[in-house]
């Protein structure tokens, strides 16, 4: 999938519609503190091994990709719904 690094779209900072700039972002490691971490390690913990069966058969054939995009008016940038594809790539217009 290709899609334009600069797109015209609604900003909610200008109220108004901006040309932004849109980027790829990885994910970032998981917090330790968040509530489904601390009950995943109390499951974890000990000699009773892991909690929940690990899933049979191949992988997803997609990815879900992480895109964030930057006003350039304003310079605020939001994060956009992940979408999925093999094959993903910014290209210049």
């Amino acid at each position: 999938m290709e899609r334009p690094r600069k797109v015209q779209r609604y900003c909610q900072s200008c109220k108004k519609h901006t040309t932004q700039e849109l980027e790829r972002v990885k994910k970032r490691k998981a917090s330790e503190l968040k509530w489904g971490q601390r009950r995943f390690r109390r499951a974890t913990r000990g000699y009773t091994g892991f909690p929940r069966p690990k899933p049979e058969g191949r992988e997803k054939p997609t990815r879900k990709i992480n895109l964030v995009s930057r006003c350039t008016v304003c310079k605020k940038k939001w994060s956009m719904v992940g979408i999925r594809s093999k094959k993903f790539e910014l290209k210049e217009q």
